[in-house]
């Protein structure tokens, strides 16, 4: 597969990075890691969810539980995401991201998880039907 346009990279190199650890170190660090986490993380990101089969709804669902709840209650939710491949995905960046902290944790990680909702939706909708 080519290059995604503005990244540089392939499907396959962007499936291959640690989101888990690019969340853990973008949350806390800011700067040019929180600048890594929101670019190729959630492309990475959007790509594992596809993968996984979540639908973008349910990303910008769980974004508001964490913009309502915080990340901590998030991560304590039985089903993140529906379906038990989808919760050990969700599980994996929640978890990762409960070891942030500062005021804005919470509302960064939301809106994290907002834009790889909207990637996610993008993919699917321009994905070509197989035949």
């Amino acid at each position: 597969m080519p290059p995604i346009p503005g990244t540089g990279r392939t499907d396959r190199e962007l499936a291959d990075l640690d989101v888990p650890a690019l969340l853990r170190h973008g949350l806390a660090a800011g700067g040019p890691a929180n600048a890594e986490l929101f670019g190729d993380a959630r492309i990475a990101a959007a790509i594992a969810a596809d993968r996984a089969g979540v639908r973008p709804r349910s990303l910008a669902f769980l974004a508001e539980v964490v913009r309502r709840g915080g990340i901590g209650y998030a991560a304590q939710l039985p089903e993140p995401l529906p379906g038990a491949a989808r919760t050990a995905l969700a599980r994996a960046w929640l978890t990762a991201a409960t070891g942030a902290s500062g005021p804005d944790a919470d509302e960064d990680f939301a809106r994290w998880l907002e834009a790889v909702a909207v990637i996610l939706g993008v993919r699917q909708r321009s994905a070509r039907p197989s035949h």
